[in-house]
């Protein structure tokens, strides 16, 4: 397809890390790329499988990187889980391996944390993983509890490299267990309609761009959207030999989608 008409969609869906920035490092191209989808009165979501940072948070992160961009525009895999749980079994407990971010979402949601009988154990990113967090995990899962992570990302670009991500968190409560996880984020259609129901754009006259051919490429493909690989994060051309379906454009970074 044409850059021209990528270029010339409604709305725009983005993946943050690895696209935005890495760690607190913003990369190279994007304060263009922001300023064109302003200028352009272009429709865009942040829209991120990390669980750590609530909108607020993320918002006030790009702040001290240079960007200015309102919370409205900001959507989680940590909104998206409590807002599943909350429809599935409103006023539930839930045992949580998370940051902030999460848990705060949950509470909004009406959802009690609980480590003695919970309905659920619910697993994000989190620095403070550990050990213990995986046993009391393994242990109210075995008592009945229902597994649910955030998101499916196996890994994810920092500043120190390619680290562990959330299905890594989780799978080893699940090889314990023997229990699946339900995976809320990206590329469950769950997260991605109610991205497209913010923006307010139809699925054919929006754009995913992401860096992620396992998730944020497949959660385009799957929702109907175009999709746009950037190479700042996870994948490389290299890869995209090893899969059976291709991005709409593959670019270098965003800046490249600026004129």
């Amino acid at each position: 397809m044409d850059l021209e008409l990528i270029r010339g969609k409604e709305g725009f869906i983005c993946d943050m890390d690895g696209v935005i920035y890495h760690g607190n490092r913003l990369l190279p191209g994007v304060p263009e790329f922001v300023d064109w989808l302003h200028k352009e009165n272009k429709k865009f979501l942040f829209l991120t499988n990390s669980s750590e940072r609530s909108p607020r948070e993320l918002r006030q992160k790009l702040f001290r990187m240079g960007l200015d961009i309102g919370e409205d525009h900001f959507y989680t895999s940590a909104l998206a889980t409590a807002r599943f749980l909350s429809h599935q079994a409103p006023r539930c407990s839930a045992y949580v391996i998370g940051a902030p971010g999460l848990l705060n979402a949950l509470y909004e949601a009406g959802i009690t944390m609980n480590d003695v009988d919970p309905d659920y154990v619910v697993v994000g990113e989190t620095s403070s993983y550990n050990y213990e967090t995986i046993l009391k995990a393994v242990e109210l899962v075995q008592k009945g509890a229902k597994l649910v992570a955030t998101n499916t990302d196996l890994t994810g670009p920092s500043e120190r490299g390619i680290i562990p991500a959330c299905r890594a968190l989780v799978s080893p409560i699940e090889l314990t267990t023997g229990r699946n996880a339900y995976f809320v984020g990206k590329p469950n259609p769950l997260m991605m309609r109610t991205g497209l129901r913010k923006l307010g754009v139809h699925s054919d006259n929006a754009v995913m761009i992401g860096d992620n051919m396992d998730t944020d490429m497949v959660a385009g493909l799957e929702s109907g959207l175009d999709t746009v690989l950037v190479l700042t994060g996870v994948a490389s051309r290299e890869d995209l030999k090893r899969y059976s379906y291709a991005p709409t454009v593959v670019l270098d970074g965003v800046g490249d989608l600026c004129p």
